[in-house]
C-alpha cells in the first residue's frame, strides 16, 4: 500500500514569519495572538483538543475529549478548517470523516504516537498473508475479523475496513469485540495488546484463547497449533505511558491512602486493571470522578496532564485526585503541540495560508471511512 498521508507545508513566500520565530517567544505572549486570530476566523475554524494536551493549548479548544468523542465531533464539524491539537492519527481520522470542502490542520507534524508506529502496514499485510496461509482467514475457518484501535494509521484503518472489520476506541472496544464475534470466529486486534487483552478478559475469554503476534519474529513467534486455538490474536504493541503503571503502584497507593479509588485506562497491563476499582476511557475516568461523592480520593492511571487537570478541577469540590505513579509520565508526542504552534497555524489561516494540512489519499480514505463509520454506528 502506498503512502497515505500528505502534509502540505507552507512555502517560504507563503508566510511572513516562520515557525522558528514563534518558538523563540514565551508561551504567555501567545495568548492574545491566539485569541485575536481565533476571533477573526470565527466559525470558519474549530479547534479540537485531546485531553492529554498541555493546559496552555487546551484552554483554546472549542471541544475537548478522547479520540472517540473528538472523532464524532470532527464528523459533524461545519467550519472550513479543523485544527486538531492531538497527534497524527487523530488528524488523519478527522480528514477521513471531514466534508470535501474542509481542511484538517495538525499544528505540529512531529506530534505522532509511538503505539501507532508499532504497527506498520507492510507488517500487518505480511501477518494477514501468514494467517491466510495457515487457513485462518477464510469462511471455512469461521472467519477472521480485523479490528484496529483508533491509535493506528489511516492505512491500517483502511486495511480493516476492506476486510470486513472496523475501528474502535477504549470507549467502545467491548462493543466492537461483540460486533466482530457476531461475524467471525476470531479477531486480529491492532495495535495495542493491553486494550485487546483487557477487553477479551472482560468478555470472559480465557488466557489460552489469546496469543500475541510479534511482527519481528517468523510466523509472529507462534506455532500453527497456538494460532488455531486462539480466538483473539493480539498485535505486540503498547502505549508507552500506560505500560509504565505496575501492580505494585496499586498496592503502594492503597497502603498510603486507605479507601482510595483506583481508576485506570484499559491501555494499562491486565495485572494493573485487575487490581483497579474502575477501568475506563478518559471520558469514563472523568465521569467517574464527577459522579463520586465529596471526600472521595482517586489514584488515576493515565497521562499526567489529564490527572493534574482533574486534580485542580475537583479539589474545590472536596475530591482528591492524584496519579497512580508519583513519577507520572506525560505523553511526549501530545506535549509537542505548543501555544506557539497553534498561534502560527491560526495566524497563517488569517493571512489565507494553510500550513500543516493533513490529507489522506482517496483510495485509502474510502475503506478507512468504512471502518470509522462502522465504529460510529455501534454502541459503546
Amino acid at each position: 500500500m502506498t503512502t497515505v498521508l500528505e502534509a502540505e507545508l507552507p512555502t517560504q513566500a507563503a508566510t511572513q514569519c516562520t515557525l522558528d520565530n514563534y518558538l523563540e517567544l514565551p508561551d504567555a505572549s501567545m495568548d492574545g495572538r491566539i485569541a485575536a486570530a481565533r476571533a477573526k476566523l470565527g466559525k470558519q475554524a474549530i479547534i479540537l483538543g485531546h485531553h492529554y494536551q498541555r493546559d496552555e493549548v487546551i484552554r483554546f479548544a472549542d471541544a475537548t475529549g478522547d479520540s472517540y468523542k473528538l472523532s464524532k465531533i470532527a464528523s459533524q464539524a461545519v467550519g472550513k478548517y479543523i485544527l486538531f491539537c492531538g497527534v497524527h492519527f487523530m488528524a488523519e481520522s478527522a480528514d477521513i470523516l471531514a466534508q470535501p470542502h474542509q481542511q484538517v490542520i495538525l499544528p505540529d507534524l512531529n506530534a505522532g504516537c509511538s503505539m501507532a508506529d508499532m504497527a506498520d502496514i507492510s507488517q500487518v499485510e505480511a501477518c494477514w498473508d501468514s494467517l491466510t496461509a495457515a487457513g485462518l482467514t477464510g469462511a471455512e475457518a469461521g472467519g477472521l475479523i480485523p479490528l484496529t484501535y483508533m491509535n493506528s494509521t489511516a492505512a491500517i484503518k483502511a486495511f480493516c475496513g476492506e476486510r470486513g472489520g472496523l475501528v474502535c476506541t477504549s470507549s467502545n472496544a467491548a462493543a466492537a469485540f461483540r460486533w466482530a464475534f457476531a461475524r467471525g470466529q476470531r479477531i486480529l486486534f491492532l495495535p495495542d495488546q493491553h486494550l485487546g487483552r483487557n477487553t477479551a478478559h472482560a468478555l470472559g475469554l480465557a488466557p489460552q484463547e489469546m496469543v500475541v503476534w510479534d511482527p519481528y519474529q517468523l510466523q509472529g513467534g507462534l506455532t500453527p497449533e497456538r494460532l488455531r486455538a486462539a480466538r483473539v490474536i493480539l498485535w505486540k504493541g503498547h502505549c508507552s505511558v500506560h505500560q509504565r503503571f505496575l501492580p505494585e503502584h496499586v498496592d503502594l497507593v492503597r497502603a498510603k491512602i486507605p479507601g482510595v479509588q483506583v481508576v485506570v485506562h484499559p491501555e494499562c497491563r491486565l495485572e494493573v486493571c485487575q487490581k483497579a476499582d474502575v477501568i475506563g476511557s478518559t471520558e469514563r475516568i472523568i465521569r467517574t470522578i464527577e459522579e463520586a461523592p465529596t471526600g472521595t480520593s482517586f489514584a488515576v492511571g493515565t497521562e499526567i496532564h489529564l490527572v493534574n487537570r482533574l486534580g485542580k478541577r475537583f479539589a474545590p469540590l472536596g475530591k482528591h485526585v492524584i496519579t497512580l505513579d508519583d513519577a507520572g509520565c506525560l505523553c511526549t508526542t501530545m506535549f509537542r503541540i505548543s501555544p506557539q504552534h497553534l498561534a502560527w497555524a491560526l495566524e497563517n489561516l488569517v493571512e489565507g495560508t494553510v500550513v500543516n494540512r493533513i490529507r489522506v489519499s482517496d483510495d485509502v480514505k474510502h475503506w478507512a471511512r468504512v471502518a470509522l463509520d462502522r465504529m460510529l454506528e455501534i454502541r459503546g
